[in-house]
């Protein structure tokens, strides 16, 4: 690992993301921007920077002739090129982006809608249903946009139609979106955050906000027009949209769209993905697979001989792992070079693990409130167990820290939201004389790195003082094959005025027939669950120990960045 001194990449200014297009598209032009797959087509279609920034132009003009300026403007869909042309040219000139999560119901739709006081939606056929039977509800909504309607309808107006409108309108010399400026310090992004231990907040977001992280994130992994980058994580979260999006688009990259979870090693080989981002669930699939394929045709041996062979020539200054582990390679499409891990903490065994067989893998961490990103491993620096080194323009310390060092992590900088919508009490709770408290716990080690414990809101106190962070318990859980998943609370007993670690595990009912066969029985998987408790509860002192569980058959409720909703699933609210 290189010192946590070693020189930031070197980025080109941008103090709005109108001037960002403009600027990537006389840089990169005729490059693709976007590999899509077109309805009856199973092949990747490029499609060129300049051919995005006309679109996006395009649009933005279409919505400015129908009288949108200055208005709220919704979208939903999944992650796709119409998705990322609507929310550019909303943002450049029109009005505020709400993007809104393509998971919800449609009740929690029309709640946002409404609160966000959106008069437009745009949106993709998937959720048409959905869409028509909130218009009666809303009469500030006034207009519906379908990105899959070649023709409008009586309810809605077709996306592309106006593409077409917008082209025209520019053909004759309207350049009322072209000539509009920007305030980048104004709202133009109202996103409303996943909400794990709490009711979604409607964070504003302005232009320097957004550019002010793209700059600084940038400086600290290598990004470049060479790189494609896979589309997996919901568009419409802070760190796809920032960090899968956005980023792409300021650095020359390639953003390939994933088809789904199912498809993401096909699609890694036909886009020639060079990074990907995704959360700890996606990578430890991904890694669990790897070592079940060696298992399953004998390898897992050789395999294991292989990576202390090519630790050993590490350890000399000779990497040849990509070489020694080349079918694993190529069974990933052959050409990755980066994974990048966020959304919550990936366990450290298996950021290393990805290492010992040739893929660099590192983690950051950040919040909605901070565009999203506050501390990131870099690429030739970084610790597996940590979050990450700050961003270098933004100031992080740990607020009233206790003997261990651990305290709340707080943050200032040009990053950090403008506040909640409409919100000015909790606003006021989490930004306190400039800075931002994350409600996360964690500390600083000596060379500057920001290590997660756990949220503040989450963390178990014992009779004695002693703090519990349900968070590491966890890890340590989740790492038995048996466990799919598991949730770590306290629960307060009054006879002893104790307070003790409980918690649900989802078990892993694939591995758990393999072991038992077909025809086990709910008291084997208990006993077999039991030993896995045990073996964690020698790991950890006595007042960490799990002392009563249950076992859940269904999956957890999840936000869309797959992190457990908490305040849902937490059998005490």
């Amino acid at each position: 690992m290189k010192r946590a001194n070693t020189p930031l990449y070197e980025v080109r200014e941008i103090k709005d993301l109108k001037e960002m297009l403009v600027q990537s598209t006389q840089l990169f032009g005729d490059k693709t921007a976007f590999l899509v797959k077109e309805k009856g087509n199973d092949d990747y279609q490029p499609i060129s920077f300049k051919q995005f920034k006309n679109d996006v132009e395009a649009l933005g003009t279409a919505l400015m002739d129908l009288g949108l300026q200055g208005k709220r403007i919704a979208l939903i869909g999944e992650n796709r090129y119409e998705w990322a042309v609507s929310y550019l040219a909303v943002v450049n000139g029109v009005g505020t982006i709400v993007p809104l999560d393509k998971e919800l119901p449609v009740q929690e739709i029309e709640h946002l809608v409404g609160v966000s006081e959106a008069s437009v939606i745009i949106y993709s056929g998937k959720h048409r249903e959905s869409i028509n039977s909130i218009n009666a509800a809303l009469p500030g909504l006034t207009l519906r946009i379908n990105m899959d309607e070649d023709e409008g309808t009586d309810t809605s107006v077709s996306f592309h139609k106006l593409i077409e409108q917008g082209k025209q309108l520019l053909n004759q010399g309207n350049t009322s979106y072209i000539d509009r400026t920007i305030d980048p310090d104004e709202m133009r992004i109202l996103l409303f955050t996943s909400g794990t231990t709490a009711l979604a907040k409607g964070v504003m977001l302005s232009h320097k906000n957004i550019c002010t992280n793209l700059m600084e994130m940038c400086k600290m992994i290598y990004i470049g027009e060479k790189d494609v980058f896979l589309s997996v994580l919901p568009i419409h979260h802070a760190y796809e949209c920032t960090c899968g999006f956005l980023c792409q688009i300021y650095r020359g990259s390639t953003i390939a769209y994933c088809e789904g979870l199912r498809h993401i090693v096909k699609n890694l080989k036909e886009a020639k993905v060079t990074v990907m981002l995704g959360v700890p669930l996606i990578f430890e699939a991904m890694y669990k697979k790897v070592w079940k394929q060696a298992e399953k045709s004998g390898m897992d041996n050789k395999l294991r001989i292989a990576i202390k062979a090519s630790y050993l020539l590490k350890s000399v200054g000779i990497d040849i792992s990509k070489k020694i582990f080349k079918n694993i390679h190529n069974a990933l499409g052959g050409h990755l070079r980066l994974f990048i891990s966020g959304a919550a903490g990936i366990d450290p065994m298996i950021a290393k693990g990805f290492r010992d067989i040739g893929f660099s893998l590192v983690q950051g961490y950040g919040l909605t409130e901070c565009s999203p990103i506050v501390a990131v491993n870099r690429d030739c620096c970084y610790k597996d167990d940590a979050a990450g080194l700050p961003l270098a323009e933004m100031e992080v310390k740990i607020d009233n820290p206790n003997e261990e060092g651990i305290g709340e992590i707080i943050c200032k900088g040009n990053n950090v939201m403008l506040g909640y919508f409409q919100n000015e009490d909790d606003t006021a709770k989490v930004i306190r004389d400039g800075w931002f408290h994350t409600g996360d716990l964690g500390f600083i080690d000596q060379e500057g790195f920001v290590h997660i414990t756990g949220r503040q809101k989450n963390v178990i106190v014992t009779k004695n003082g002693k703090n519990i962070f349900p968070e590491e318990v966890e890890t340590y859980l989740n790492r038995s094959d048996y466990v799919a998943e598991s949730l770590v609370w306290g629960k307060y007993d009054e006879e002893s005025g104790e307070t003790y670690v409980n918690g649900q595990i989802l078990p892993n009912f694939e591995a758990i027939e393999e072991e038992l066969g077909k025809d086990y029985i709910e008291q084997q998987v208990r006993a077999l669950i039991e030993e896995e408790v045990k073996k964690v509860n020698h790991k950890m002192p006595l007042y960490k120990r799990m002392t009563d569980f249950t076992i859940r058959k269904e999956d957890f409720a999840k936000t869309t960045t797959k992190k457990i909703k908490r305040y849902l699933e937490h059998p005490e609210g």
